[in-house]
């Protein structure tokens, strides 16, 4: 374990000198580093979760526990870092948060025991609640409109393109070395991009920005009145739910019905994610900027169809009983259940004011994970062990339907209110 930590710190350390003399804008590339690691270090665990079973002699509500509490304390950290974050420059909650995050990664791989990991676990979430809450409206405000679903779709290939090594790198290296050198080697390149974002990044726009244009409380209390964005969340929530569901439990799926080793199932579970959940981030982006020429309401047509395109797929690949066409369904499941990303993303910005654009991904960020990827992998764990993984996983699709649901009320209150028409006619 320890000379591949010595190569990795090396190479990290290079790159960072290499970056740090570069004269062209790096806003997006470090920003989508850190969301990339950001990733690799939250999946990471899920590759690993029959080694931790046998290691520490835990059932498979343990397991889920453990994702779970790192969600718990991610979506109630959020808010916090969102109130300051709208006052404060943001790049130094950006990189502090980066290296809290890494840290507590390499932590993982000294647990001695269940309740050390569900620790760590939770020094996790606080520093990956405090990147995610800021990095995509500081993101967002650098872009012009019409561009901003492609630029933040592909900061959210991150989230495919993460996750996918994520589950490769925790497979191959916890097959070979243990999980504890997975958890260890993953950790070490946060650090250094957090160090990146703390001496490279510039928060403009709160250098600029007066007092009395920083955020009140009464905008706060606007914000929470806010339908169309309340009913976006829900959407979101529910597509997370769905998502981080899925997420933990696909590779111990490909692992029990399919006697797939560890190592071959986090590889087959991490290439669907990276090629399908990439392609279908990208399709989104460019097809909801493509729809917004001809309508306001782009973002949420895009959002509607792919959560509905995603369900026959899911439950087609659970009654799959050949290999091959089971993977095939899940792939196709996975597509559009990512297709949404950027979409989401742009359309939160589009109903918010940027004075409060922080303190609403934060409240996104709560809402998602308290109804979604919070609670999945535990409840996912509970199903399993009383009626089955198969059956687990189909409940788990079903949450689609009201994300549907969720997402038309969202565009007819968008609609309604004249939110979409005020946001396109400012300069901001």
């Amino acid at each position: 374990m320890y000379p591949y930590s010595i190569i990795l710190f090396n190479l990290c350390a290079s790159i960072f000198y290499k970056m740090s003399l570069m004269n062209v804008k790096k806003l997006f590339w470090i920003l989508f580093l850190l969301n990339l690691f950001n990733y690799i270090d939250r999946q990471v665990l899920f590759s690993v979760f029959p080694l931790l079973q046998q290691d520490l002699n835990i059932s498979d509500t343990q397991l889920g526990t453990l994702a779970s509490v790192f969600m718990i304390v991610y979506m109630l950290y959020a808010p916090l870092v969102g109130y300051f974050a709208d006052r404060t420059q943001r790049q130094k909650w950006i990189g502090i948060s980066a290296i809290i995050w890494s840290a507590a990664t390499m932590a993982c791989a000294w647990a001695k025991n269940y309740l050390v990991l569900l620790i760590t676990r939770g020094f996790i979430g606080i520093g990956e609640a405090g990147f995610t809450t800021i990095a995509q409206p500081f993101l967002a405000e650098n872009y012009p409109k019409e561009k901003r679903a492609t630029i933040l779709s592909g900061f959210a290939l991150a989230l495919p393109a993460g996750s996918a090594i994520g589950y490769l790198a925790g497979g191959f290296v916890g097959q070979h070395w243990g999980w504890r050198a997975a958890f260890m080697l993953v950790g070490i390149p946060g650090i250094f991009l957090g160090l990146m974002a703390l001496t490279q990044l510039k928060d403009t726009l709160r250098l600029t920005q007066g007092t009395r244009d920083r955020a009140r409380t009464v905008d706060y209390l606007i914000l929470l009145r806010n339908k169309s964005f309340i009913f976006l969340c829900l959407a979101h929530a529910m597509g997370t739910f769905a998502l981080g569901g899925l997420s933990a439990w696909m590779p111990t799926y490909f692992h029990r019905f399919f006697d797939f080793s560890v190592s071959h199932a986090g590889l087959v579970f991490g290439i669907m994610v990276v090629v399908c959940g990439a392609l279908g981030t990208y399709l989104g982006g460019r097809l909801a900027d493509k729809l917004l020429k001809r309508t306001h309401l782009a973002y949420f047509i895009t959002i509607f169809g792919s959560f509905l395109m995603a369900l026959p797929f899911a439950a087609l690949g659970v009654y799959c009983t050949q290999t091959l066409w089971a993977v095939v369904c899940f792939s196709a499941a996975v597509v559009f259940i990512f297709l949404p990303m950027g979409p989401i993303s742009a359309a939160l910005v589009a109903l918010t004011r940027t004075r409060v654009r922080s303190m609403a991904f934060a409240i996104n960020i709560f809402i998602i994970h308290a109804l979604g990827d919070a609670i999945s992998p535990v409840l996912l764990g509970r199903a399993s062990d009383l009626w089955g993984l198969k059956t687990a996983v189909l409940l788990c699709t079903l949450t689609v339907i009201p994300a549907c649901v969720f997402t038309a009320l969202s565009a007819l209150f968008a609609r309604k209110t004249g939110h979409l028409q005020e946001y396109y006619q400012t300069s901001k």
